[in-house]
């Protein structure tokens, strides 16, 4: 396997346009100028963070492993150690809350806005059905 290029934030910076269009995802280096009209996000989305760190907006996105795995394609380097920064994973606990739920009221649960809507639903049938 060869060398990846490496690049500066700096360099990557000017690089954000629909001819050029580089970014950021963990510290890897990607070229997506020829998928900008492919993305099914359209084009616009991944112009607003060429040239930019897009790692946060990618993780928001919540991209599939299909698309994680289409991504490799259009790697083309890495930052240079000194602009790499610390790579920040969100960290999900899917332990049992049930004792926490236990103490949430009424009003602040899950429960109000299904009652609300009930109530609503009757209300309006009741008045105009």
């Amino acid at each position: 396997m060869s060398e990846l290029k490496r690049f500066t934030r700096k360099e990557i910076l000017s690089r954000n346009t629909k001819q050029d269009a580089v970014f950021v995802i963990d510290n890897e280096v990607y070229d997506v100028t020829p998928f900008l009209d492919d993305h099914p996000g359209g084009h616009e989305v991944l112009l607003n963070v060429a040239g930019k760190d897009a790692s946060e907006d990618f993780d928001d996105v919540g991209h599939s492993s299909d698309a994680k795995d289409m991504m490799k394609k259009y790697k083309i380097g890495e930052l240079v150690d000194e602009d790499k920064v610390e790579l920040k994973r969100r960290q999900y606990n899917w332990e049992d809350h049930s004792k926490e739920d236990s103490n949430v009221s009424f009003l602040s649960s899950w429960k109000f806005p299904v009652v609300l809507g009930l109530v609503m639903t009757v209300l309006y049938t009741y008045l105009f059905g």
